[in-house]
């Protein structure tokens, strides 16, 4: 049974009694509730907690570790057995060690001032929102959540907890950051009409037979993995090595695939800073081999954003797949990647025919750029060497993303992809890949944040009622 027959059913039993979830669990009630701003942190160091320490989680871990402004004192993990994870286990010896974060919270809360949050996507809301009702400071890793609606939610506890908050989309802390910034105030970039933005990168998917008719084969679970905890509030399943450690991206239950993991690099600072909000009309132009379990081999959705205020409207076209390759202007030249874009936890990134990147289309010049922290180039050359002494002077960054976030939590600074700034970005990759399951036009309205052409797809907003003993999360 797909996700769809098991959804519709569920669907219409369960979401009238979304505003009826039992109380919440002794776990939280038992620990401090934050019932007004927490103060900034005075002390030398952050004390941090790091939920996910395997992986990307593993990275995550050193580089909050590595700017000298953090204590670690919780590691938490669901396989703490694992392979993956015995790098950062070895490096914090004597840092005490939980399985489930919320036993790590009953234990722990007092001590803690700040998580970080690197687990696959479908986890990430029950830990990050778990995290800001206690108080503590979130970093966590993009996308913000699976579910536009568990984007919302979180957008919300950020302002009333009043914590601060960070997604891990680092590239918002460098050099494309500041450029489009200044860019965009100066003049340079405006009259934007169209983006083009891609991933044409081998993804896991790939070598997994498209004509897929089900979920993969039961296994035995592993001794060392709770398994109940990775699935957290998503529906369950059966045991299957194909749904965990990395594998997780590549089903729409778990993951939000090419989209949710690039294009929270991609179009971040163009969706920011041309403040284009959330789309009207979200149509998949290809989807390759669809079904109803994992992502398409490849992808083409337009979004279309309207005009705000004298901003006229902007068509923002994704590409995905290996031979997926978005048409380039003429004098594009060369695609070059940021050099400090992390390898995937599989190695070394695959050498792609298209570079991950975007081009901006204004009514007066047309700009290409890469990934992550790469800067805007002007194109054709000829265009650039005119506009060359008209160019402002960009800032360097004060601190890398990190390094941003810890200070924040400090009062040193202010995050640069707040929840209010990353939720909004990650609602819209979220409304793609509704598009993506759906396989069908949506249309969306910005005011009432509703599909109004298609009530399946309307219902997967908010996706299926949670698991039992996870609904207390929704309701803090």
């Amino acid at each position: 049974m797909n996700f769809h027959d098991r959804s519709r059913r569920q669907f219409l039993k369960n979401t009238a009694g979304l505003g009826a979830w039992s109380a919440l669990p002794a776990f939280i009630s038992k620990a401090e509730a934050a019932t007004s701003a927490p103060s900034m942190i005075k002390g030398e160091k952050v004390n941090l907690a790091c939920i996910g320490i395997g992986n990307r989680g593993a990275h995550v871990v050193e580089e909050l570790y590595n700017t000298g402004l953090a204590n670690i004192v919780a590691l938490c993990d669901v396989d703490m057995g694992a392979e993956h994870t015995q790098k950062i286990m070895g490096k914090f010896p004597n840092v005490k060690r939980f399985q489930d974060f919320r036993k790590m919270f009953d234990k722990m809360g007092r001590h803690i001032d700040a998580v970080s949050v690197a687990i696959p996507d479908h986890a990430h809301f029950p830990a990050a929102v778990l995290a800001m009702s206690l108080g503590k400071h979130v970093y966590v890793e993009k996308p913000l959540s699976r579910t536009f609606y568990e984007n919302e939610l979180l957008i919300n506890a950020a302002e009333k907890y009043k914590v601060v908050t960070q997604m891990g989309n680092q590239g918002h802390s460098g050099a494309n950051y500041f450029q489009f910034k200044t860019w965009v105030e100066a003049g340079i970039i405006k009259d934007v009409t169209a983006i083009t933005a891609h991933m044409n990168g081998r993804r896991r998917w790939h070598a997994w037979n498209p004509e897929i008719t089900g979920y993969p084969a039961k296994e035995p679970i592993p001794a060392t993995l709770d398994w109940d905890v990775w699935q957290g509030s998503s529906l369950r399943h059966d045991y299957n090595k194909d749904f965990v450690k990395g594998q997780w991206r590549s089903w729409y239950e778990f993951g939000l695939g090419a989209l949710g993991d690039w294009g929270a690099h991609i179009i971040d600072t163009a969706h920011e800073f041309l403040n284009l909000g959330l789309p009207t009309h979200i149509t998949p132009l290809k989807l390759e081999s669809h079904n109803n379990f994992f992502y398409p081999m490849a992808s083409t959705i337009l979004f279309k954003f309207p005009a705000r205020g004298n901003m006229p409207p902007v068509d923002l076209t994704w590409y995905d797949g290996v031979n997926n390759i978005p048409p380039v202007p003429d004098g594009y030249g060369v695609s070059e990647t940021d050099p400090d874009i992390p390898p995937p936890s599989t190695g070394k990134l695959q050498p792609a025919k298209l570079n991950p990147g975007k081009e901006i289309y204004s009514r007066e010049l047309v700009f290409k750029g890469g990934s992550h922290a790469s800067t805007l180039t002007i194109i054709p050359p000829e265009k650039a060497k005119e506009m060359e002494s008209k160019l402002p002077e960009v800032p360097q960054s004060p601190s890398n993303h990190f390094a941003n976030f810890l200070n924040s939590c400090k009062g040193l600074e202010k995050t640069r992809s707040p929840f209010s700034v990353a939720g909004p970005l990650s609602q819209v990759l979220a409304l793609g890949v509704i598009a993506q399951w759906i396989n069908e036009p949506l249309i969306f309205d910005r005011t009432t944040k509703q599909i109004t052409n298609n009530p399946m797809a309307n219902l997967l907003l908010r996706g299926p009622a949670p698991a039992k003993g996870w609904e207390q999360f929704y309701k803090l």
